[in-house]
């Protein structure tokens, strides 16, 4: 059974930190120095993964697209592609920056040359986005190349997935699933936080993330307590940029807070149900010490009203002993809240 992935050396799954990706996708506006400067302060919130997505055209659409008006923009898909997608020089450059920086630069293809030009750029993984996610041919394709896969599974259900995920079992290549909505944003109401424990139970094989279209980090965060190893966000340097993206995108600020916050859920999700060492301290004084509840005599039986639990903890019969004292017979005379001790009894 697959447990993890790794990704240029970055080991990925319920044993290590959650991966934290930041999707610039076209958030730059077909701009190199924006885009350059997104993943500088990514680098500065200490971001290990930035996405892009890789756009040629010719080969992702036809004429119909440009007709095609996306609900999150005001001009046709092809319009907001064609003015948002970089060079194919540009986003070497970006990937060569990128990686210049510390991180790991991946990108979503979205037709078959994009794959192609994507592994002259010896890319270390592959992402495919929720639209390509029944996409078979593609799928089958980029799973060909070898390479690590992260497939969103937004507009899918577990059985319309199973064709996609059976490509990437027989091509043997290591696999995420990411729950995902896609919707820009996504309401609460139509988020499946459920989504990542049903692709758990459906695809064991697979190491399961969520990718999160809805504003703010909630919803990310509480998936990690549910076992997603990758937490991807659509990511802006500020949000008073234009865009279709750029509603439901997270800035620097609050991709470090996802980053330290999402570390700190994991932890705490495999941490066991125990007493903790730091907790000792406490622990002698917050629990009950069994005492006398009255004055009692020598030889006196003990009965359930001649005795309670009271802090602190330092006496030597616990409040979980209570019941062991029951027709005990005492060995000397005792007061009232005197901590009582095995050697007062016969």
């Amino acid at each position: 059974m697959q447990t993890s992935i790794t990704i240029a050396g970055r080991k990925i799954g319920p044993d290590h930190p959650p991966l934290v990706i930041a999707e610039i996708g076209i958030n730059h506006g077909g701009d190199l120095a924006v885009a350059k400067d997104m993943v500088r302060l990514a680098a500065l919130s200490g971001c290990e993964m930035v996405k892009h997505q890789t756009h040629i055209l010719d080969d992702e659409m036809t004429d119909e697209a440009k007709a095609i008006f996306p609900p999150n923009a005001d001009v046709s898909i092809w319009d907001v592609m064609a003015a948002c997608a970089l060079s194919l020089d540009e986003e070497a450059e970006l990937k060569r920056y990128t990686e210049s920086l510390g991180m790991i630069w991946i990108s979503t293809p979205f037709s078959r040359a994009a794959a192609d030009y994507l592994e002259t750029l010896d890319v270390p993984a592959y992402k495919i986005g929720s639209g390509e996610a029944d996409n078979l041919p593609l799928i089958r394709h980029i799973a060909r190349k070898g390479k690590p896969v992260i497939l969103s599974t937004g507009m899918q259900t577990i059985e319309t997935i199973r064709a996609s995920v059976h490509i990437l079992d027989a091509a043997g290549v290591p696999y995420a699933l990411l729950e995902c909505t896609n919707l820009y944003p996504s309401p609460p109401e139509i988020v499946s936080l459920r989504g990542v424990t049903d692709l758990k139970a459906a695809f064991p094989n697979a190491v399961v993330g969520f990718s999160d279209h809805s504003i703010g980090p909630e919803m990310a965060l509480a998936s990690v307590a549910l076992g997603a190893c990758i937490l991807e966000r659509h990511y802006t340097d500020t949000r008073y940029r234009k865009g279709p993206d750029i509603i439901n995108s997270m800035d620097p600020a609050e991709l470090r807070h996802l980053i330290d916050r999402s570390r700190e859920i994991w932890i705490a999700a495999n941490n066991p149900k125990q007493r903790t060492a730091p907790e000792e301290d406490v622990y002698r004084f917050a629990r009950g010490s069994v005492v006398a509840d009255a004055d009692l005599p020598a030889g006196h039986v003990i009965r359930e009203q001649d005795i309670w639990a009271r802090r602190p903890g330092s006496g030597e019969i616990p409040a979980y002993d209570f019941d062991k004292l029951l027709g005990k017979r005492l060995t000397r005379a005792v007061t009232r809240n005197t901590q009582l001790k095995w050697s007062d009894l016969a």
